[in-house]
């Protein structure tokens, strides 16, 4: 096992992971967004405004894109532990 291949592996993981987060993180950062011009535009500063509507969103999003989650960490499990045999010899 050289360092390349765990430089590899490793960057691999890592692009799995963004892979997977990315429609929670950039549904929240729409909301998060609206709540933010809404809060500007009517001088509202409440803190729970801006939290809970962003927790409920990603919740929801959770629901609608864990499927997909899911998949894809299987697929990435799947290939790693297949290819066992590579990364142990």
């Amino acid at each position: 096992m050289t360092s390349e291949f765990v430089i590899k592996l490793a960057g691999e993981a890592v692009f799995t992971v963004l892979k997977a987060s990315a429609p929670m993180l950039v549904i929240a950062l729409v909301v998060g967004l609206i709540i933010s011009i809404f809060q500007a535009t009517t001088q509202i500063q409440e803190q729970t405004l801006a939290f809970v509507p962003k927790i409920v969103a990603v919740l929801f999003s959770i629901l609608i894109f864990g499927p997909w989650i899911l998949s894809t960490l299987v697929d990435f499990t799947y290939n790693l532990l297949n290819n066992l045999y590579k990364y142990a010899g």
